[in-house]
């Protein structure tokens, strides 16, 4: 299929052409006939998949084509960070560049009053975080009575933030009468469903590379570490020998991340930082200097693991293991995005063994394991039980649980073999208790 083929304003295919995309990736194949059709959809697909250009396409070409003076937002799309946000509208307006759609931005760390003006100049579509958007929904600065087309980008994640309750609460602010797609890397049993439940109307549902299909063309790799400083040891070696344009590294939390960008930075290296705690102007900087090649090395916490978009990543490397499955998808997905190839590689120290096997369980994949040898360390994983004989004797016995109470048979059969071979003795002879309570007569000789 062509995207020529598709039922697409030509003002709308001429910003396609121009962008270099002449035919729709497997999602945008599956996703945009039904879309324009109308039909509410659910749609799972890998990160770098063309998600965003498979919802935005069909509101781009009703909206131009069916355009609607006097009427407030037509199109809202909620995304769980700043960062996607950003690249969302990014890629809103490189589609829509010439149709006479505008979009606007309404996400936190930014000018408030700023926002305000650009909700005053309506805006068609409007790309918002859930927790900012409230904001300005209780001071009465939005209208979503005309809502024409509601979108659920990355809505899994909007849920691990706690966002859940602020998007039930936009939803019943929005026109019932709209279409509706919600669309993530991963649809999780947990609160997706009720969630579906309550948004969207008899959706079709699409699976595409579902999060625990491998990434074909992401090589997966895991190093096995001693400790943090034989971890900062192989970090560095890495970073100095691995072929890349640009390079991620991802730690847990905001210390950890602050303390190896000393470490890279005084051996020469071009890297800088993101973590949630920067605000929105020290965020842009940064992301500047990656994309303008100041830098080439970014070591990040899981805040850049969803939304962003940037060319030439060939390397992502885990200084610390991510804390599940979807968390470690996402982080690779940074690399290996449009065909291209990647190169995965997470370093695992003792503690991370189990969380690492986890992850391999859920994934239904094995890393492949690799060993630099200017730096190979004692860990080689966990040891196996060696089984003696007195730990097999343990283990025949382990599954008789004893519950310290034994009935009159029982220690009558314990009593008889513990007597088996003595001499009767009236210690000895004692007499077999019957249900009745007494003693049998004894026999007469």
């Amino acid at each position: 299929m062509l995207f020529s083929e598709l039922a697409l304003d030509e003002r709308v295919q001429k910003a396609l052409t121009e962008l270099g995309f002449e035919q729709p990736t497997p999602v945008q194949a599956q996703t945009l006939p039904l879309a324009i059709s109308g039909k509410d959809l659910m749609v799972s697909a890998e990160t770098g998949s063309g998600k965003t250009a498979a919802f935005l396409l069909p509101m781009l070409n009703h909206m131009h084509t069916s355009k609607a003076d006097n009427t407030s937002t037509r199109g809202l799309i909620l995304v769980p960070t700043r960062e996607l946000g950003l690249q969302v509208l990014k890629e809103c307006e490189a589609l829509a560049r010439y149709t006479w759609v505008k979009a606007g931005l309404i996400v936190g760390g930014e000018d408030y009053r700023h926002q305000v003006n650009t909700l005053r100049k309506n805006p068609e579509i409007l790309i918002a975080t859930p927790g900012r958007l409230i904001e300005h929904m209780k001071n009465g600065n939005h209208d979503f009575s005309d809502l024409e087309y509601l979108v659920l980008d990355e809505a899994d994640r909007m849920l691990d933030m706690g966002f859940g309750p602020d998007v039930l609460s936009i939803v019943e602010d929005c026109r019932p009468e709209r279409q509706t797609f919600l669309f993530s890397a991963t649809l999780k049993p947990r609160g997706i469903q009720e969630m579906v439940a309550q948004v969207l109307r008899e959706p079709q549902r699409l699976i595409l590379n579902s999060v625990r299909e491998q990434h074909a063309n992401i090589q997966q790799q895991i190093v096995l570490a001693d400790d943090t400083a034989h971890k900062e040891r192989l970090l560095i070696w890495l970073l100095q020998n691995e072929r890349y344009e640009k390079a991620l590294v991802f730690t847990n939390t905001k210390a950890r991340a602050e303390e190896f960008v000393g470490k890279i930075r005084v051996k020469g290296l071009r890297v800088g930082m993101l973590h949630g705690d920067m605000d929105q102007r020290e965020r842009k900087h940064v992301m500047n200097l990656l994309k303008d090649g100041k830098i080439n090395i970014l070591i990040a916490t899981d805040v850049a693991a969803r939304g962003l978009d940037i060319k030439g990543i060939a390397l992502v490397i885990n200084l610390e293991m991510a804390r599940n499955g979807d968390d470690y998808v996402h982080r690779i997905g940074r690399t290996g995005r449009a065909g291209e190839q990647g190169l995965a590689i997470s370093l695992i120290g003792p503690d991370e063994w189990n969380r690492m096997s986890g992850i391999e369980r859920y994934l239904r994949l094995r890393f492949e394991k690799r060993t630099i040898k200017e730096l190979k360390g004692s860990y080689q994983g966990p040891k196996k039980l060696k089984s003696s004989g007195k730990a097999a004797g343990k283990k025949k016995t382990a599954g008789k649980k004893s519950t310290g109470k034994r009935n009159a048979s029982e220690k009558q059969r314990h009593r008889v073999s513990k007597n088996v071979g003595k001499r009767r003795t009236p210690a000895n002879d004692a007499q077999p208790v019957t249900d009745a309570g007494f003693a049998p007569p004894k026999r007469r000789k």
